[in-house]
């Protein structure tokens, strides 16, 4: 397990370095809210959490990964490109007028399930396709992974309860709690409970973890055979992670760290890599 939570350190590492100096090249990008679920993609698709074939993206029995923050997107692209989905040269034409690789993902790009953009719908597309799984027998699963300030749109919550209804224990979502959304409110802040009590109340599993730990990762996607309900996955996380000072909340969601800034968070990558 050790051999192996190190590699996935080593991977996400790699991933934000990737990151930032994408973003820092363009002058424009969202650091704040991909490096907090950078760790949770990486467990995905390292960790042997997923089944997929990168040489045949659209494989019939592929688990299904759906992303609600489509602004994240950077971190899946290098992600993708590593694994073999498409050609890194690809990536060179991000960011550039008429490149195929866009600010939002969308179905053209081998990977991404559906087109993102518009905040909470990602939650029922997912249950359509877990649903669609029941009824055409299949047994691969469907994941989604949306923020905590997404978790204020109805239609979220809409989805969550047809989901309960049709008891699709072939869902799970994760929620990215990095508890800083871009108007600086936290989402449980509102006085309507925590994330936990609303998907149990809706009839869903939910088991909370940290976001930043493999361990905890990997750990909640053992033994799913046992639920009999969708699952949330409540993971915490910070957002900006992985530089100290980009982990001061909602200032760093679309904020552009300037070259002196963007070196220091580059020597803080080098000496974690040390340790």
């Amino acid at each position: 397990m050790q051999e192996k939570v190190q590699m996935l350190k080593k991977k996400a590492r790699w991933v934000r370095t990737k990151v930032l100096n994408t973003i820092a090249r363009l002058r424009k990008g969202h650091l704040g809210g991909t490096l907090s679920c950078t760790d949770l993609l990486v467990a995905l698709y390292y960790g042997k959490i997923m089944r997929f074939d990168a040489a045949n993206p659209n494989w019939s029995e592929r688990d299904r990964f759906l992303i609600g923050k489509g602004h994240a997107h950077l971190a899946l692209y290098y992600i993708w490109t590593d694994l073999g989905f498409f050609d890194v040269r690809k990536l060179e034409e991000y960011g550039t007028d008429g490149s195929s690789l866009g600010f939002q993902l969308d179905r053209n790009i081998p990977g991404s399930e559906y087109n993102t953009g518009s905040l909470g719908h990602v939650i029922g597309i997912g249950a359509g396709m877990a649903l669609a799984a029941k009824m055409d027998r299949k047994a691969y699963k469907t994941i989604v992974l949306v923020g905590d300030g997404e978790c204020d749109e109805g239609s979220i919550w809409e989805a969550v309860m047809f989901a309960s209804r049709y008891r699709l224990n072939n869902l799970m979502t994760i929620v990215d709690r990095n508890q800083a959304t871009v108007i600086e409110n936290r989402v449980e802040d509102d006085g309507s409970g925590r994330l936990e009590e609303k998907f149990k109340m809706c009839g869903w599993e939910s088991i909370t973890i940290n976001g930043h730990s493999f361990e905890q990762i990997l750990s909640a996607f053992t033994g799913l055979e046992k639920f009999n309900r969708p699952l949330a996955i409540i993971a915490d996380t910070v957002k900006g992670k992985g530089a100290s000072f980009l982990e001061q909340g909602a200032k760093w969601h679309h904020l552009v760290p300037s070259a002196e800034e963007f070196d220091r968070v580059i020597r803080e990558f080098e000496l974690e890599a040390e340790t």
